[in-house]
């Protein structure tokens, strides 16, 4: 067991705000001060109490403490336990690349439909009102009156009369070329009358995400009627950093949480990783796909964003609030046992959950 309580373990960086507070760190009245030194720096050595360049409390070394290395401070056991200093063993473990951005949502492209004319005329009987309007398959969505369809029925049906079959199928093809469906050319073969008007359907289920026409209106085939989203399934669009750019690959698992849904968590996958940068933001866009059961998440919605890119296995791994960064370097504190703490210099590496990657200057144990 005394093995163990030897074992070089890491500060949680809590003690930090605690040493601030000198009446935790007093000691007897009759113990004799040599000298005063930064929490994290001992080398740092003044003659009376003040401040480290850190702005931290400068530590009292007492004269009746045992001799430390260079590198140490000496607290007085009794001392530490009053500060509920919290440890945790140097190991080694299994740390996921998890990558947190931001993302927004947006429609699945592969569920849009989008609907166009192969002719010109008029829209009537127009069923949707605005974006937004929800839509089921096959549901009449307006009818067109072009007297280029008329036209082209009545070919039709005089190649029928005419019993000529060659004339018909090159008629029946321009009819099908036109857009009119293959529904309608039955049904001329059966009643030979022409429509006026030609009808058009929803061709799946979803919500008008997009609406160009009012009734009325005069359309050519350049003109955009209408889209159609199915929101069964939904992209999220996220950006990751340059560097992290390699760690990424399609399949890989995702999350995204929002603020209007505190608790609740969707669970993807990376659909696709685009193939160059943002040339301003040197950013790289990445895509998630989600189910969207109920319909609750919306295009637009901004939301936080999780890629569990991969896994390194065997590193050395440490609780992330015991790394300090001075902005100059990174430190923690290692625990030697009898009241010994040494501040030590060390290079981090990736951060997942509570847990952080020291690529140097410790070792397992």
């Amino acid at each position: 067991m005394s093995k163990v309580l030897h074992l070089s373990l890491i500060f949680i960086l809590g003690i930090f705000s605690l040493l601030n507070n000198n009446t935790s760190l007093a000691k007897e009245e009759d113990s004799e001060v040599l000298y005063w030194v930064a929490p994290m720096d001992p080398n740092y050595k003044r003659d009376k109490p003040g401040k480290s360049p850190m702005g931290m409390d400068l530590v009292p070394v007492y004269k009746n403490e045992q001799q430390t290395s260079g590198n140490e401070v000496v607290i007085a056991p009794e001392v530490v336990q009053n500060l509920g200093v919290r440890t945790a063993i140097v190991e080694r473990s299994k740390l996921w690349r998890r990558i947190n951005t931001v993302g927004f949502v947006d429609y699945d492209e592969s569920k849009l439909s989008h609907i166009h004319l192969r002719t010109q005329g008029w829209i009537e009987n127009l069923t949707m009102q605005s974006e937004g309007d929800r839509v089921q398959k096959g549901q009449l969505l307006f009818k067109l009156y072009s007297p280029e369809l008329i036209n082209a029925q009545e070919e039709y049906l005089q190649a029928l009369t005419l019993k000529n079959k060659t004339l018909a199928n090159a008629s029946k093809q321009r009819l099908a070329a036109l857009g009119i469906p293959s529904s309608e050319i039955k049904r001329l073969n059966k009643q030979r009358t022409a429509r006026q008007t030609i009808s058009y359907y929803a061709p799946q289920d979803g919500v008008v995400s997009s609406l160009k026409v009012r009734d009325g209106m005069y359309v050519k085939p350049e003109n955009q009627i209408a889209t159609l989203a199915d929101l069964s399934t939904v992209w999220v669009m996220a950006e990751i950093f340059e560097q992290q750019s390699s760690w990424v690959e399609v399949g890989q698992p995702a999350e995204v949480q929002f603020s209007y849904l505190p608790g609740e968590t969707f669970k993807g996958t990376v659909e696709y990783v685009y193939p160059s940068l943002d040339q301003m933001t040197r950013a790289l866009t990445v895509r998630l796909k989600f189910d969207n059961p109920g319909e609750a998440l919306k295009p637009n919605m901004f939301g936080d964003v999780y890629i569990f890119a991969g896994a390194k296995e065997n590193i050395i791994v440490v609780p992330r609030e015991s790394l300090i960064r001075t902005g100059t370097s990174e430190r923690v504190i290692l625990a030697k046992g009898k009241g010994r703490f040494e501040p030590r210099e060390v290079v981090s590496g990736i951060e997942s959950g509570d847990l952080i990657e020291i690529q140097s200057g410790l070792s397992e144990g």
